[in-house]
């Protein structure tokens, strides 16, 4: 009853809210039945945004639905011109609406239902097996007919060899180019014995940014990608969901449930005036406190690379290193 009432809060907050986004660029009669969706939300990220659609246009996604939370950088106009992205705009705030959930929510209740939908920031880039040979609508239809619903992706930083700020990162760049090392292990998983999840948190902002704290790192796991119905909600980002049963994305035997990553490219040049501005704006989770350690240390030109460091080579790198598992998918 308690997990039933969450979720009627959290889809309650998410139509309450519907009219704070307005819509600007409107094309989800694009839409068809078998199209996979990306939703995201958005602010000042115009230099990512080429590389970010193209990606995911490679990958298999047939239309984006995007709030812009007021950018200043030319974002919006952008994406307003993108003939498969639907674009909304809101001048409210971040925080407020529970970190853009709210707003997500509503759109995943509103156009996700009887959809695969992809929920991801515009610095997560979806990995999963056979990633390179298989588009998005192969794992979905594997997926499907295997009475699955939902599926997990552990957020994985990555970091470049030298200094954040020494390659400036350039529009429709990939990001993977500069920031292409990761932490191979080091990382803390437990239960969420409420939710059912699996909580994950370490590497290289555990490790740097919250060493005498780790606890309080962020957390790395997340469940992108799920196939929705209109009484489903995001609790948390897309940390969980309800209900509880799409938490539960992990074999309790013994065994390995298929799984993948998001390779996050935060850690370019512009993340170091990005941190600033977040910082000051004070619209990120407990009063942006993961920005205010990120500023202090990077005014210092830190250096993420350690002799344990990884170059990135694929997905089958990652499974030889437990991050990913292909599962029962052949």
């Amino acid at each position: 009853m308690r997990l039933r009432a969450t979720r009627q809060w959290c889809l309650g907050r998410a139509l309450r809210r519907r009219r704070q986004v307005q819509p600007i660029a409107l094309r989800v009669e694009k839409i068809r039945p078998d199209t996979i969706l990306c939703f995201a939300t958005l602010r000042n990220e115009r230099v990512r945004l080429p590389y970010f659609l193209d990606y995911y246009r490679r990958m298999g996604i047939g239309h984006f639905l995007i709030v812009d939370n007021n950018s200043d950088d030319g974002s919006a106009a952008y994406l307003e011109e993108q003939p498969d992205v639907s674009l909304w705009r809101t001048t409210t705030s971040y925080k407020a609406s529970r970190f853009g959930m709210d707003w997500l929510n509503w759109l995943l209740f509103r156009y996700g239902a009887g959809h695969w939908c992809l929920t991801v920031d515009p610095d997560e880039f979806f990995v999963y097996p056979h990633c390179d040979t298989r588009p998005l609508q192969a794992l979905t239809h594997w997926l499907s007919t295997s009475g699955i619903r939902s599926f997990p992706a552990m957020l994985l930083d990555m970091y470049p060899q030298g200094r954040i700020g020494d390659q400036p990162y350039r529009e429709g760049q990939d990001p993977f180019e500069i920031a292409n090392y990761f932490d191979p292990a080091n990382y803390m998983i437990h239960k969420n014995g409420l939710y059912g999840n699996l909580w994950i948190q370490g590497g290289p902002r555990a490790r740097i940014f919250f060493g005498s704290a780790p606890e309080k790192a962020p957390a790395l796991n997340k469940i992108p990608l799920i196939k929705w119905r209109r009484y489903y909600a995001y609790v948390s980002s897309t940390h969980m969901a309800l209900p509880r049963s799409l938490n539960l994305v992990y074999d309790e035997d013994g065994g390995e449930s298929v799984s993948g990553v998001l390779l996050h490219a935060k850690f370019l040049s512009t993340f170091i005036d990005k941190s600033s501005e977040e910082m000051e704006r004070g619209e990120h989770y407990a009063n942006s406190q993961e920005y205010r350690a990120y500023s202090t240390l990077l005014q210092d030109d830190m250096i993420l690379l350690t002799p344990e460091s990884r170059p990135f080579e694929g997905w089958r790198q990652l499974q030889d290193l437990g991050l990913i598992s292909q599962g029962n998918w052949p």
